[in-house]
């Protein structure tokens, strides 16, 4: 069912809002626990809606809320019955995260409305305030009167105050963004990026999608207005829908600073996660083709797939990522998961795997999934001693392929494997709270994937944009440019620099990191390698030290001591002076400096790169020059 539906008479639909018979006015003011953002909830003629201010700034003026259902004749007229309080302030140890400890604290408001005839149903709206964002989310609490229902459309809407920028991400191109919301598209994807001004960012997303459809974002009719599109779902009382999320700061750092979509998830599901490790992966399958001096040309056999695991195992690398058609070729439906195709010894590899330390995650489409059984399939892959899967090509629309993703993810972790979820996943949601053993997905434009690769631009403005959501797949660390798109499996040139490459695997969070070269690039390039091999596979704590979506980018992330710095740029080249006041001021500190030279370029000079080494300390600027299309990374380590 969609949209379209609503053309049908109006007594099989009603939008949940609340009036007082007597039609007056009424407001509700919440506000965050450091009382910088307020919401002030109205009620007024049929429509419930929202103000909300941020250090006194108002941002979304008037703006609607509420479902409309099918199948149930709810009465026209509510009153507020209940307003109750709650205030968490708690401290929490994510298994998969961008920082090792997070705090949650929020004040939260349970708004009751009661139907005023005599069915007297009830309907309720949540509002969780944080102090760098605003949640809210709608449940039909369990009652008498009803036990299942049909939302067909979300009727949330944001009326911004005044216009803004927006930026958003766009499947497997690139990325979108305008000077003025009136000239977004008809719909775009969440999240959108918002600034509003200087000192004032914001971005609009989902939080904690389990039950029903993700939305993607609509324009309104309304000036400087956007709203929620969804397909239809069915649900259960007692079960409430999703948060919408505004998420905002004083920069477009601080929006990757937040950790407001993990804390809006439920707490982990996985009672024993000691078999959840993120690590670096090795990939099979953008080198197939690839030869080397040797003679030896890569392909889907298991001889090109034990020299991926002999690289990784001399070089700090967890795992290997064997894609599709390991078991016939993958959209066939004679293709079997339990049995990998001839030229592929799948077991006896995987025994050779574990011996030299490497795990392996095995791709899966849903194809195979659907015809010979998920859980078969999973019990397989764990009894063979598999880490994990690469879930490709899920179909189904809505709340079909929510409830997908959750069946999935959850046998993975009943059968201890990991999964990354490819090929237009639903929305990262913090759900990695929840389910730790879904370590990255998809949800950008990845590099050569689509047949398409993506641009300088797309590279920043996905790390402020897609990466605001959750761990991501996004195939970097490209070391062979100049003749990538010779092979079999790469079909577009690859713009960007080496030491760009390099940057992006900072840059950019993932449980998963996927190198997607061939072991000999690498070694041709061994000094500037070490930089990957001695990343670490997750961090303490990150820190943005500048940038926006359309310009630049610069992230540092800590791990025990040490800190790591990732930047990137446009297309535009740039010099950076970076203050390092985030390091100890007791200690000095020795730089290893992996950047671009001079005459670098993101076309017609791409694997140019030079190595240096400075001391630093804490009340010192780092001056790093960014070719076009460039970056650099920056290992800080006490001396």
């Amino acid at each position: 069912m969609n949209l379209k539906l609503i053309h049908f008479p109006l007594v099989y639909f009603f939008i949940l809002t609340a009036t007082f018979s007597s039609c007056k006015k009424s407001t509700h003011k919440f506000t965050s626990p450091d009382s910088n953002i307020v919401v002030e909830l109205t009620l007024e003629e049929k429509t419930p809606a929202f103000n909300l201010k941020y250090n006194n700034n108002l941002l979304i003026d008037n703006s609607q809320l509420g479902l409309l259902l099918s199948d149930t004749i709810f009465g026209k007229s509510f009153v507020i019955t209940e307003i109750s309080k709650t205030s968490v302030d708690k401290t929490w140890k994510p298994v998969i995260s961008k920082v090792n400890s997070i705090r949650n604290n929020y004040n939260q408001w349970n708004i009751i409305l009661k139907e005023t005839d005599a069915t007297q149903r009830t309907f309720e709206i949540i509002f969780r305030l944080y102090n760098d964002g605003v949640a809210f989310r709608y449940n039909i609490p369990e009652q008498a009167n009803i036990s299942e229902f049909e939302i067909l459309a979300d009727k949330t809407t944001l009326n911004f105050a005044s216009d803004v920028r927006w930026w958003s991400g766009n499947d497997e191109h690139e990325n979108l963004y305008s000077s003025t919301l009136d000239s977004i598209p008809s719909t775009v994807k969440t999240p959108l990026v918002i600034n509003f001004s200087d000192s004032v960012w914001g971005a609009f997303c989902e939080g904690a999608i389990y039950d029903y459809s993700d939305f993607i974002i609509k324009k309104c009719d309304a000036q400087h207005s956007i709203g929620c599109d969804m397909h239809a779902s069915k649900g259960k009382t007692g079960t409430p829908t999703s948060w919408r999320v505004i998420q905002l700061g004083q920069s477009a750092g601080a929006l990757l600073e937040s950790n407001i979509l993990d804390n809006l998830n439920p707490e982990c599901k996985i009672k024993d996660t000691s078999w959840i490790k993120t690590g670096k992966a090795m990939w099979n399958w953008r080198v197939w083709g690839y030869k080397t001096h040797d003679g030896f040309e890569y392909g889907l056999n298991t001889e090109s797939h034990k020299r991926f695991v002999d690289f990784a195992a001399k070089n700090n690398i967890k795992y290997l990522l064997i894609d599709a058609d390991w078991y016939g070729p993958e959209f066939e439906e004679d293709s079997d998961p339990t049995k990998a195709k001839e030229g592929i010894d799948i077991q006896n590899f995987l025994k050779y795997a574990d011996k030299k330390g490497i795990k392996v995650i095995l791709y899966l489409n849903d194809v195979g999934a659907k015809r010979y059984g998920l859980e078969t399939i999973l019990s397989q892959f764990h009894e063979w001693g598999a880490a994990g899967i690469k879930y490709g090509f899920m179909e189904g629309t809505g709340q079909e392929k929510v409830l997908h993703t959750r069946e999935v993810t959850r046998l993975c972790a009943k059968y201890q494997l990991l999964v990354n979820f490819h090929d237009l996943p639903i929305p990262p949601s913090g759900d990695t709270r929840t389910w730790p053993n879904l370590i990255a997905r998809e949800y950008c434009h990845s590099q050569a994937d689509a047949k398409r690769s993506y641009w300088p631009e797309t590279a920043v403005s996905a790390a402020f944009i897609n990466m605001l959501t959750g761990p991501l797949d996004m195939a970097n660390g490209w070391y062979g440019l100049n003749n990538a798109h010779s092979r079999k499996r790469v079909f577009q040139p690859i713009p960007g620099t080496v030491a760009a490459e390099n940057a992006k695997l900072i840059v950019f969070y993932s449980g998963m990191t996927v190198l997607p070269d061939a072991p000999e690039e690498y070694e041709k390039k061994a000094d500037l390698f070490e930089c990957i091999r001695n990343l670490p596979d997750n961090y303490d704590e990150i820190k943005v030290l500048g940038g926006t979506p359309d310009t630049y980018i610069s992230v540092a992330r800590k791990k025990g001591d040490n800190w790591y710095l990732g930047n990137l740029t446009t297309r535009t080249g740039r010099t950076l002076n970076l203050p390092l006041d985030f390091l100890d001021k007791s200690k000095t500190y020795n730089a290893t400096i992996y950047e671009d030279t001079p005459e670098s370029h993101f076309l017609n000079n791409k694997e140019t790169y030079q190595i240096r080494n400075v001391k630093v300390t804490a009340d010192m600027e780092l001056n790093l020059k960014l070719a076009p299309g460039g970056g650099s990374s920056v290992f800080i380590i006490p001396e």
